[in-house]
């Protein structure tokens, strides 16, 4: 076994116990629910284990995903790709979307993986936050703890990646951000006009590189629990009445836009031939969309729209 295919061992391992470790922290966050776990083969190579839990007590749906696959791209599909040749595809990586009940509680993302394509590897992945009813610590915490994981790398890379996410996270169609941000990247060989990870990663992207990529992506995977658990904590016991659940509602559908738009991933998915119900469970399991809906001049939800646009949140 050559050294890359060793760190596809290991990337993947690192994330089947992702997996355990988050599942784990969110059932006893939740208080009420289990995960359902469905183990699935994909036609043509590979397989996942998807796990998803609803109507819990603070989750009304939540679902962690990891997967391990391989095979042949579709020769179209494959010649997008910026690394790598050929069709020959491997890919490992958890990716999880929690959709709360209570609108002040945020709706989170996260997403990481490893890829190969012929003889070229590279990292992708990050975590952003979209609350309905924003609070301005939750975001500053939340970028703080992404900050801090990346800047053990590099002091560079929190801010690269920190703009690389609210320019990936923005839904064109509506001129605003998903939601606060956080950090997102892709491609990450090793080289450096794909992504700053530490001092030393500024040549080609070979096996060495990679493992110092693989490093980083193992700590901003493990500062997501941090980051995201005590902001849940915070807001789980705030009160909320219909309007504020039927503005949840609403701005669950500019999120579901996003996801079925221009997510990455979903297209990955189903391009790759995934399992459907596995692609899709980032969906909210309830949306509401309101025609040429515009909050009340001066109220609360008017308010939440100065969030949904890109900003220094640790500025503030």
């Amino acid at each position: 076994m050559d050294d890359r295919r060793s760190l596809s061992g290991r990337a993947r391992d690192f994330f089947a116990a992702l997996q355990d470790e988050i599942c784990e922290a969110l059932e006893s966050l939740d208080g009420g629910k289990r995960f359902r776990e469905d183990v699935w083969e994909r036609e043509g190579g590979g397989g996942g284990r998807t796990r998803v839990m609803e109507e819990g007590t603070l989750f009304e749906k939540a679902g962690v995903n990891f997967s391990e696959v391989h095979g042949n791209l579709p020769t179209d599909f494959a010649a997008k790709l910026p690394v790598g040749e050929g069709t020959g595809f491997f890919a490992t990586g958890v990716s999880l979307v929690l959709h709360p009940w209570n609108p002040m509680v945020p709706t989170v993302h996260a997403n990481f993986r490893f890829l190969e394509r012929g003889s070229g590897g590279w990292f992708g992945g990050g975590t952003d936050l979209t609350p309905y009813y924003p609070f301005i610590e939750d975001a500053i915490h939340f970028h703080k703890t992404l900050k801090a994981a990346c800047d053990r790398f590099d002091g560079a890379n929190y801010p690269r990646f920190k703009k690389w996410c609210d320019d990936y996270f923005f839904v064109k169609h509506r001129g605003e951000t998903r939601g606060v941000g956080g950090v997102f990247f892709d491609y990450l060989t090793g080289e450096a006009p794909n992504g700053v990870v530490s001092g030393g990663v500024n040549s080609s992207g070979d096996a060495g590189k990679l493992e110092e990529v693989f490093e980083f992506v193992q700590t901003v995977g493990r500062a997501f629990l941090p980051a995201y658990l005590a902001i849940a904590e915070r807001r789980r016991g705030e009160p909320y009445t219909e309007r504020e659940r039927e503005f949840q509602l609403i701005r669950r559908g500019r999120y579901a836009e996003f996801n079925l738009v221009y997510d990455r991933g979903t297209t990955f998915g189903l391009e790759t031939r995934g399992r459907t119900e596995s692609i899709l469970m980032s969906l909210p399991p309830l949306v509401k969309w309101v025609y040429d809906y515009k909050p009340e001049p001066g109220s609360k939800e008017d308010a939440a729209g100065e969030f949904f646009r890109a900003r220094d949140w640790l500025a503030d």
